[in-house]
Order: C-alpha cells, then sequence, then structure tokens
C-alpha cells in the first residue's frame, strides 16, 4: 500500500507511543506489585539467576553439564509455577501486561520487510482521518438516497433518472467493495448537485478501510500542489506531489473548476499519463462533456479519458436545491 509519508510518519509515532506507554505501565505494575509482594521480587532474582545457570551449564564440557541443566529447568520451572500462582492469588489476570503491544511483531510494526497487521490498522486510522479533514472522510453509501432522483421517465435515456442512479450507486458500492489496484479508472460525469462527489467520497471511505491509500483532491488544490512543486520545489511540494503520484486511489473531483491554462493541461496530461501507463486506478468527477473538456483541455485528454476511463453519467435536478 502506498501510504504517504505523512500518514506513515504519524502511525509509526502512535506505534512508538503505544509501545512507551505499554512499558511504563508494565514497569508501574511490576514496581506495585512487587512492593505488595515481596516474593514475587525474589522470584524474578531467582529466574534470572537460574537462567544464568543453565547458560553456564550449556558451555561446560564436563560430565555433570547435562545434570546441571536439568536442574536449572526444573528450579526454573517451579519458581514459574509459584510466580503464576501469586500473580492469580493476589491480582486481576494479565494484570502485568507482560506481553508485547503486538504479539506478531513484538510492537516494532514489521515482520522482516512486511508491514504487520499493527502497523496497517493505524495507517488506515491515520488515512481516514486526513479524509475527514477533507470532509469526505465520513460518507458512507448507507447515506445515499435515490428518492431524491425524479422516477418519470425520461426519454433522453429511456429510463428514469432514479433508475439510472440506482445503476450508478450498484456500481460504485461494487467498485469499492471489490477495489483491487487493477480495478481501472471512473469518470463521473453530470451537472452540479447531483451526487458525483458524494459517491465518490463514498468510494474513498471505503477503499481506506480495506487499506489502499487513498488521495483525495479538489481539482483547484492539486494543480495548486503541482504548480508549487514544479515553480519552487522543496521537500514537503515534492512528498505532497509523491503522495498524489503514488496513491493506489486518486480522487480529482470538480475537475474544470480551477483556473485554465497550458501549465493545467500539460500537468493533467503527464499526471494521466502516468498513473494509466502505472496502471493506477483514478476517479474524475467533472460537469464537462466529452467535448468541453477536449475543449478546455486539449483532444489528447479527452482521448485518454474516453479510452481508459468507464464514464458513469449522473442524471437528475440539483439534490442541493432540493434540500433546502
Amino acid at each position: 500500500m502506498a501510504y504517504s509519508k505523512d500518514v506513515m510518519r504519524k502511525a509509526k509515532a502512535r506505534l512508538d507511543a503505544m509501545r512507551a506507554d505499554r512499558q511504563s505501565q508494565q514497569e508501574q505494575r511490576l514496581h506495585s506489585a512487587y512492593m505488595q509482594l515481596p516474593r514475587l521480587r525474589e522470584i524474578d532474582m531467582l529466574l534470572r539467576q537460574t537462567m544464568a545457570n543453565a547458560a553456564r551449564a550449556a558451555f561446560q564440557q564436563s560430565e555433570d553439564a547435562h545434570a546441571l541443566m536439568e536442574k536449572a529447568r526444573q528450579e526454573n520451572q517451579a519458581l514459574q509455577r509459584e510466580r503464576e500462582a501469586l500473580l492469580a492469588a493476589n491480582f486481576p489476570e494479565n494484570y502485568l501486561m507482560e506481553g508485547p503491544v503486538c504479539e506478531s511483531c513484538g510492537g516494532l510494526g514489521y515482520i522482516g520487510a512486511e508491514m504487520c497487521h499493527c502497523l496497517q490498522a493505524l495507517c488506515r486510522e491515520e488515512q481516514r482521518n486526513l479524509l475527514t479533514l477533507l470532509a469526505c472522510g465520513t460518507a458512507s453509501f448507507r447515506d445515499f438516497r435515490l428518492d431524491y432522483y425524479p422516477d418519470a421517465v425520461d426519454p433522453k435515456y429511456g429510463a428514469s433518472p432514479r433508475q439510472v442512479m440506482a445503476r450508478t450507486y450498484d456500481y460504485c458500492r461494487k467498485y469499492a467493495a471489490s477495489f483491487a489496484p487493477d480495478s481501472g479508472s471512473l469518470l463521473f460525469v453530470g451537472g452540479t448537485g447531483l451526487g458525483k462527489t458524494m459517491l465518490s467520497a463514498c468510494i474513498a471511505t471505503e477503499v481506506t478501510e480495506k487499506g489502499y491509500a487513498v488521495s483525495y483532491e479538489s481539482a483547484g488544490h492539486l494543480f495548486s500542489k503541482l504548480e508549487k512543486n514544479h515553480f519552487n520545489r522543496t521537500d514537503e511540494t515534492a512528498a505532497a506531489v509523491a503522495e498524489i503520484e503514488n496513491a493506489d486511489l486518486l480522487i480529482i473531483d470538480d475537475l474544470g473548476t480551477e483556473m485554465a491554462g497550458n501549465f493545467v493541461t500539460a500537468a493533467l496530461y503527464s499526471l494521466l499519463n502516468d498513473r494509466i501507463l502505472a496502471g493506477k486506478p483514478t476517479i474524475i468527477s467533472t460537469n464537462l462533456n466529452a467535448q468541453e473538456i477536449a475543449d478546455r483541455y486539449s483532444p489528447q485528454i479527452a482521448s485518454r479519458l474516453r479510452g481508459n476511463f468507464r464514464q458513469l453519467t449522473f442524471v437528475g435536478e440539483d439534490i442541493r436545491l432540493k434540500r433546502r
């Protein structure tokens, strides 16, 4: 999963804090237990001693080395049984929390070169927090209402807007539920207030929950980031652009609302072309039709969208006006 550096940094910091908190709690509880039961301290000291005796015996070449090791083993087991009995009689279960914050990786976040499930979960939470700040992290398919769309048949589509949008809604749900790095790209086309942003946000939320890195950008913010990195590159701008370029799913909302210009056209073509060649899914929502896209940007961009994106048409009446 191509999580951004910021998401990874925050997730690792949280895991480090969890590990430090657990160690601190373990030390405090162990100190309290020693104060309450001095015998527990003695047992722990004796356990360390028997382990040292066993280690020394293992390196001896004498005939009685095996006997010494067996004696150390039996003493160790007896002390462990006494320790367990003392803890069970005087404290709640798992009071000393003697295991690591994660049993799988020991709280390191990785098992070899693979990210552990504990760090993956924290990355998902940080990704979700980021989407929430963008006002799309709480979007849910459950909140999408088809009753806002007219149910009278529109001759242009041979179906009612509600029927058209029901198919669009079902496709988006299936896309999110089965999302994979090769899921393909979507183009949401339709007028203002027809649910394009809502459904793209729903997809972002669900894909994030599946553990994929999602970059959700309004067109204006997207091109602002690309422009800053192009003309005044810093580590910060480069990291922001890398997050966009490497995201498992890039969502560009409201394409066509940004300030038009040669830079925007060139940057959009480059971004789309690179993600298409890399096989990375992208979702674009726009109020523009195919001809308007060709006129505003270029025929090449319109061709890329037509040939590499599945178009979903949004129809009906402005839901925002209906809600008012």
